[in-house]
């Protein structure tokens, strides 16, 4: 993973990354780690250098970043959304977390108390239970400090690396 500029960052802005990095570096198995935004904006991602990764056909015939930053972002954005309705539908409360399971690897999201997502993209083989662990520390370290100043803060920075 190459590591993304937080040169004239805030020292919140800085630390974000840092846990990130320390994430997709520490725990075995993961392939990348994506923030967004409640409205569906990445703000922080393990990969920012890929978010227009080269081009290559997908299943339907488009071409697009297939596997790419924005690629897990719009994932995570959409099973977010999906679930929050869900939940809603079966009087469930607020979604914590979700996993899907595929032969190939797997998807975690986890809701942060801003209603930011965390998302991870991991391999199929990988330990569940340490992610998740691992997801939880990030969130509980992260949830208190995206307030909207370093959220549009964390935008702009996403921006300049596109």
């Amino acid at each position: 993973m190459t590591a993304p500029s937080t040169f004239g960052l805030s020292t919140e802005a800085r630390n974000l990354h840092w846990l990130l990095s320390n994430l997709v570096e520490e725990v075995p198995g993961v392939h990348s780690v994506t923030v967004v935004s409640s409205d569906g904006l990445m703000l922080l991602s393990s990969d920012p250098g890929h978010l227009s990764a080269t081009n290559t056909a997908h299943a339907d015939g488009q071409s697009g970043p297939k596997g790419s930053s924005a690629d897990l972002a719009t994932i995570v954005s959409g099973i977010g959304s999906l679930t929050i309705g869900a939940a809603k539908l079966m009087d469930g409360g607020g979604v914590k977390q979700t996993m899907v399971a595929m032969d190939e690897g797997s998807v975690f999201v986890m809701s942060i108390s801003d209603g930011s997502l965390l998302g991870v993209h991991a391999t199929p083989d990988c330990d569940m239970s340490v992610i998740a662990y691992h997801m939880a520390l990030f969130v509980g370290r992260a949830g208190h400090v995206l307030t909207p100043e370093l959220r549009s803060e964390l935008r702009k920075s996403m921006e300049s690396t596109q």
